[in-house]
């Protein structure tokens, strides 16, 4: 399984990368829009888990090109904040497939990418 991180908090992707490594995926990591943008034109992820408010650039942004380019892939949102906390984003993101806190422990956000995951390729 391929996985794309999207998270301006260099530390703590690196810290999700390695949980996710350890369970068998592939895992990039993109700190902004433009280096979230150029990795999904070198190669679709299965799975993107995707910070809904980046330092630089719009997360929406990053799920539309991936969903236009490859409508299966799909995006686990993380974020500090209560912002669509209501559920409301998986009516704006097609490919949405979850909404977690930032604090989501990192075991429990590798078996959700991991269940995510399963059968996108």
């Amino acid at each position: 399984m391929n996985v794309l991180i999207v998270e301006s908090d260099a530390e703590l992707a690196g810290l999700w990368q390695r949980h996710l490594q350890r369970s068998g995926a592939t895992v990039s990591v993109a700190l902004d829009q433009d280096a979230a943008v150029l990795a999904l034109q070198k190669a679709m992820p299965d799975v993107i888990v995707l910070d809904l408010f980046l330092d630089q650039g719009s997360a929406i942004a990053v799920a539309d090109y991936a969903s236009y380019r490859r409508p299966e892939t799909r995006v686990v949102f993380v974020t500090n904040t209560t912002f669509f906390s209501d559920g409301s984003i998986f009516n704006h993101i097609p490919n949405a497939c979850a909404y977690l806190e930032a604090q989501t422990p990192p075991e429990d956000l590798a078996a959700i990418v991991e269940h995510y995951g399963r059968g996108t390729s």
